[in-house]
């Protein structure tokens, strides 16, 4: 294994383990309502791949404002504090999603400063893994859903959204109205109750920052020291979050063609940013009429590029990559293992892009705010998206989804976030997160008047444990109490150590990305936690 390889699986395996007004309105039922919930018993067992994980199951209600009707299952998990004589409580962990599984989340920190102090709990949300399962019916694509669709092919993104939509309803249509975030914040509090706690201390990412963020809205004597990595914007629920999306990837895309540009005499795809651009434009049209190795079309290349362009640790082997790419489809000479080796890597990087699960609960609280029902709403912005933005998620997050046709009512009305009457809490934001624009965590932050803690040039997604910085940082809090400031910056991973044609001569490359397949496949395996969205 070549060491720039070795350096592809250590940068990969680093840099994902993981990974928007109403007014909310509170519960009919009163906390007397529930104390049937607040007090129950739960049996605890031995669980997780270490076995010093314990699990329990707690009840809930399905619907808050009618405790005694139906009622679900929510799978929690602890890892007792390692040092009792620190202990300062529960620290609740939720990876994000909506609809990513948390149990398994204290083992994944079993080793930070916050294992020492805290009781580490984890929860599969409502709707998700080990509690109570929202499923929907698989539900095909109708026709080609391709990255820069023409106007004819509009209304196979339309019929697609609604035939997902109808396939939902009629698996889980009871439930849905009843998986939102108002009400897994409730779930929360009943696992407090039920730990036995007055307050928890909560770290969020992704969605789990909104998660958080609703929590200490509708709880806020019950929330003591709170981080939320990797914010949503307080104001973009959902929607606008979805679109953000593919602007961040443009960014990235940007930021990673004007490096490719300063290194011309080894990737050879021109000497400006703009250069780099037309080149790839002119190689995408050419995979348009007669995709590479019968698989590597338009689409499979701008989600390949899009997805990728945010690790900067990588910025080296992906440009090797397309360029060996790039020079087999002109004809050049590219040696047929080299070939091989691109074919299949290039394969596993497309497969991890924009996959769609079949559980339900993503397009379900994603459906809890309202979305136009004005299909040219969303063929005016495909329109734009196809142009500028078509990378990785690209015209996806411009096009109707299933909350276009929803076919519930939402039980609760979107949350006005606010904070009053607990603790000043820090927010992370990475400078060029493509899943969580960068504006949501400033945004966030001034909403709920917390700390802000901004990566610079990164494109990593989820901080904590990640970034060292950012790990001292909220350890020194959660742990210390210690506040890093109102404002503060991290730097984001290095670039390659490849230097600019100005920097050093710098000969062609003849490399190739031998052995890329195998370190991406190890880094598909390492990811943790983390869902499709947010």
């Amino acid at each position: 294994m070549t060491s720039r390889v070795k350096r592809l699986a250590t940068a990969l395996g680093s840099v994902l383990v993981a990974a928007s007004g109403l007014v909310a309105t509170a519960p009919a039922a009163s906390a007397a309502g529930l104390t049937e919930f607040h007090e129950q018993d739960v049996t605890w067992s031995a669980c997780g791949e270490s076995g010093a994980l314990q699990c329990a199951t707690v009840v809930v209600p399905l619907n808050y404002r009618k405790p005694n009707a139906e009622r679900l299952r929510v799978a929690i998990s602890k890892l007792p504090a390692k040092n009792p004589a620190k202990r300062r409580g529960v620290l609740l962990l939720n990876p994000g999603g909506p609809g990513g599984a948390g149990l398994d989340m204290p083992e994944f920190f079993a080793g930070n400063r916050i294992a020492e102090t805290y009781d580490l709990i984890g929860f599969d949300p409502r709707g998700v893994g080990e509690s109570s399962p929202l499923e929907c019916e698989a539900s095909p694509e109708i026709g080609t859903l391709t990255s820069r669709p023409t106007d004819a092919q509009f209304a196979d993104w339309t019929a697609t959204a609604r035939a997902a939509e109808a396939a939902c309803a009629r698996a889980a249509g009871g439930i849905r109205p009843y998986v939102n975030t108002p009400n897994t914040a409730r779930d929360m509090d009943v696992i407090r109750a039920v730990l036995g706690e007055q307050k928890i201390n909560y770290l969020g990412f992704s969605y789990g920052t909104y998660l958080g963020a609703v929590y200490g809205t509708l709880f806020p004597a019950r929330l003591d020291r709170n981080v939320l990595d990797s914010s949503v914007h307080p104001e973009w629920i959902w929607r606008e979050q979805f679109k953000a999306q593919s602007r961040a990837i443009r960014d990235n895309v940007d930021a990673f063609f004007a490096w490719v540009a300063e290194r011309d005499s080894r990737y050879g795809f021109g000497t400006t940013a703009a250069e780099v651009f037309a080149t790839s434009e002119e190689l995408s049209a050419r995979l348009a009429v007669q995709p590479w190795q019968g698989f590597v079309d338009q689409t499979t290349w701008d989600v390949v590029v899009g997805s990728n362009a945010r690790y900067r640790e990588i910025w080296d082997l992906l440009a090797e990559d397309i360029a060996a790419i790039r020079r087999d489809v002109l004809g050049e000479q590219v040696a047929p293992e080299v070939v091989a080796d691109v074919v299949e890597a290039t394969r596993a990087l497309r497969d991890l892009g924009i996959a769609q699960t079949v559980p339900g609960v993503f397009q379900t609280v994603t459906c809890e705010a309202d979305w136009p029902a004005d299909l040219n709403t969303y063929y005016a912005d495909m329109r734009r998206y196809r142009v500028d933005y078509p990378y990785g998620f690209g015209v996806l997050r411009a096009a109707p989804t299933e909350c276009t046709f929803r076919s519930f009512k939402p039980a609760d009305k979107v949350t006005d976030l606010k904070r009053t009457r607990y603790p000043v809490g820090l927010v992370i934001q990475a400078e060029f997160d493509p899943q969580t624009h960068y504006d949501g965590g400033p945004a966030m932050a001034a909403r709920l008047d917390d700390a802000l803690v901004s990566v610079s040039d990164e494109g990593t997604h989820g901080l904590y444990s990640r970034n060292a910085c950012v790990t001292e940082l909220v350890d020194r809090y959660l742990v210390d109490g210690v506040l890093p400031g109102s404002r503060a910056v991290c730097p984001g991973a290095p670039r390659p150590d490849v230097p600019a044609d100005d920097e050093a001569a710098v000969t062609a490359q003849a490399e190739g990305s031998a052995g890329l397949e195998e370190q991406v496949l190890a880094f598909i395996k390492e990811k943790k936690f983390g869902g499709p969205g947010f």
